[in-house]
């Protein structure tokens, strides 16, 4: 019952704010405040929606797959890349500034020189969401690596435990609370990076919509796929999280302790 209600009082505050904000927006374009053929009210947008489902379901599978894809692929890079940065220290000293240093350079600067070399197929897309992804993974996965009980670390491997299996039963459960947290950030990640690269080639999915719709005046399902790709975002975010309950269930919950 107490669950029931941390978790109802963790839930209400941003559904009532959202309804807010909905209602002060359909208002303001209700009075004329702003022009609606600029920025549509809520009830416009639901409309646009509805009027064009089967096109914005197909470009929303687009999408999708594109994310789910790229993520994975970030996923696996990310977590293999610090595992071996972590089994080899000299490699980890000179790569590691190199890593934050290629995330300096935008998105949208790697997006055109990912087309030249590899072209506009599917490939340029899959690979700038990887290299979107598998940062904050492998950085995350690193640090929860290092976090593991030293001196069960030592007192394991005086008792004849190689490295690999102080990796397996010591190292990687300690890290997978910080893996999650990586995990999470980088399908919210996935989905904004996927939108930029159907940019490249404005054909199928959300971003292609979006772009479409832009030029063609149509705020309406602009607004529409902005919404969808906020939602997908958050679904993805939950769905990596419910994972994770169900992985690190020792972690104790919010409010359990006292």
């Amino acid at each position: 019952m107490a669950n029931k209600q941390s978790r109802w009082s963790n839930i209400w505050p941003p559904v009532v704010t959202l309804l807010f904000i909905g209602i002060v927006w359909e208002l303001i374009v209700r009075m004329k405040l702003v022009y609606s053929w600029l920025i549509p009210s809520p009830i416009g947008v639901f409309k646009g929606m509805i009027a064009d489902w089967p096109r914005l379901m197909e470009h929303l599978a687009a999408t999708t797959k594109l994310s789910l894809i790229g993520f994975a692929g970030g996923a696996i890079a990310g977590f293999v890349l610090a595992a071996v940065l972590h089994f080899l220290p000299v490699v980890r000293k000179g790569l590691y500034p190199v890593l934050i240093l290629s995330q300096t350079i935008p998105v949208i600067v790697i997006a055109p020189i990912l087309t030249m070399l590899l072209g506009y197929g599917m490939m340029p897309k899959i690979f700038l969401i990887i290299l979107v992804c598998f940062f904050p993974i492998c950085i995350a996965t690193l640090g929860g690596l290092a976090q593991a009980d030293h001196q069960l670390k030592n007192y394991l491997g005086m008792i004849g435990a190689s490295k690999w299996h102080l990796f397996i039963h010591l190292e990687l459960p300690s890290a997978l609370t910080n893996l999650f947290g990586g995990l999470r950030i980088a399908v919210s990640y996935s989905v904004l990076s996927a939108v930029v690269a159907e940019w490249l080639s404005p054909k199928v999915g959300l971003g292609s919509y979006l772009i479409l719709s832009s030029r063609g005046y149509m705020p309406d399902r602009v607004f529409a796929s902005v919404l969808l790709i906020v939602l997908m975002s958050l679904l993805l975010f939950w769905i990596v999280s419910f994972v994770e309950s169900r992985f690190v269930h020792w972690r104790p919950k919010k409010g359990s302790q006292g």
